[in-house]
């Protein structure tokens, strides 16, 4: 009894446990569909959109703390983020989790720490089963990779993505059951099709002899009626002759081609399902079509990922000083040309510095474009007030000959304005 007690009182995990398998769920568990979902081309058409925009993210750590805002102001943080290991990219990295996350609904990520417990590195986990364990009351997950070997880490050191969670407290629910069915008529359909095709090649010509024949006279007469009439290099130009001995009976194959009206609407359903659509995938889309789905798929994404990244990579504290994880969707090149022009404004207000703006026309930076500028017209309001209240006898003439700059440029900025109407008469 002692060594019992021992052997208990040594590991205290707890019997209750969760099995993930990746896509197919059974009660609590979900399985791969051993890669078959991938390699449909109907299904990899409909996430790659979505994998690629995630992919073009950019993540920023930000630190706003007593009214100061710095982005990227730990080194570290900012080669995590571009190189989150030495194998991957940021945009490589980003792509592997979108499409572990669009396939199964759930997505895992590594945080390697070092000694300090700061975060030096990021791995995608692709499993193919993941389980759930609770050891001293905290919960690990033990994820089974496909070379066979396993793994298990404490959640608080995994990055977990999830979609369409709903009835499983640690698990998204996975996609199988609904695309089943569609997946099954989807493959019966190409499957159907193929073998039409190799039914082409069946017999199309019934010999029928009035005569008992031996077995080699049979294929010699039928040999030489393909050869005579059949074949390419025949001389009667298609027509057959055959004697009192024989009749030819030709047989129409009747091969079921599935209906393509029924085959778009199934394919028009996984388009639903990814809520996504023949313009998106084949990248027909307009500018408002776009961010129509850029808003409904790209940016969920995007908001979950910095809200889970900054949970798991800072603390509490570090959290409580204003530390925090953005990703954000810098280039506009889906934009229009005119959209990308009208973006002028923002620039001159100081909404956006002239480098950012160039970016979205795809232009290299330039020097001290960084800096963000503002018209003289276009100062914030009260300024003139608050500087009159700093005027005293010792700097009232400088600050009079501020103000009065101000005022001639805001003139000048506005007979500019005037002269380009077009009804203006220029004076020159």
């Amino acid at each position: 009894m002692g060594l019992f007690k021992k052997k208990n009182a040594k590991t205290d995990e707890k019997a209750d446990k969760n099995v993930m398998q990746m896509v197919t769920s059974w009660g609590e568990y979900f399985y791969s569909w051993n890669g078959r979902l991938y390699d449909s081309d109907i299904v990899r058409s409909c996430i790659r959109p979505k994998v690629k925009a995630v992919g073009k993210l950019v993540g920023k750590h930000i630190r706003s703390d007593s009214g100061m805002l710095k982005v990227n102001p730990d080194a570290n943080i900012r080669f995590l983020l571009s190189e989150p290991n030495p194998y991957m990219t940021g945009q490589q990295f980003q792509e592997k989790v979108a499409t572990q996350l669009c396939l199964n609904n759930n997505a895992f990520i590594l945080i390697v720490r070092d000694i300090n417990d700061k975060p030096m590195q990021l791995y995608p986990i692709p499993c193919i089963q993941c389980e759930t364990k609770y050891i001293n009351d905290e919960l690990y997950l033990k994820f089974q990779y496909r070379n066979g070997k396993s793994g298990t880490f404490p959640y608080s050191q995994i990055i977990h993505l999830r979609q369409d969670f709903n009835e499983h407290d640690i698990f998204g629910e996975s996609p199988a059951p609904a695309l089943a069915s569609m997946m099954e008529v989807i493959g019966t359909i190409d499957q159907g099709i193929i073998k039409a095709i190799k039914n082409s090649g069946i017999i199309r010509w019934l010999l029928t002899f009035t005569s008992s024949l031996r077995p080699e006279d049979i294929k010699k007469n039928v040999k030489d009626f393909v050869d005579n009439y059949l074949s390419v290099e025949s001389d009667t130009f298609g027509a057959a002759g055959v004697d009192s001995k024989a009749t030819a009976t030709r047989i129409e194959p009747k091969d079921y081609v599935p209906n393509a009206l029924q085959t778009k609407e199934t394919i028009n359903r996984i388009y639903s399902f990814f809520n996504t659509n023949e313009k998106i995938i084949q990248s027909k889309w307009t500018e408002d079509e776009w961010n129509a789905y850029y808003e409904a798929e790209v940016e969920p994404v995007a908001i979950q990922m910095g809200d889970t990244y900054s949970v798991k990579m800072f603390t509490r504290r570090e959290r409580g000083c204003g530390n925090r994880i953005v990703f954000e969707a810098s280039n506009l090149q889906c934009a229009s040309l005119s959209s990308k022009l009208a973006l002028q404004a923002m620039v001159d207000r100081g909404a956006m510095t002239p480098n950012e703006w160039r970016a979205t026309l795809n232009m290299a930076p330039i020097e001290g474009g960084d800096n963000p500028i503002r018209r003289l017209d276009t100062e914030v309001v009260g300024l003139v007030r608050n500087m009159l209240g700093k005027m005293n006898s010792e700097n009232c003439s400088v600050i009079a000959g501020m103000i009065s700059q101000l005022l001639v440029a805001a003139e000048r900025r506005k007979d500019e304005a005037q002269n380009q109407h077009p009804g203006c008469i220029d004076p020159q």
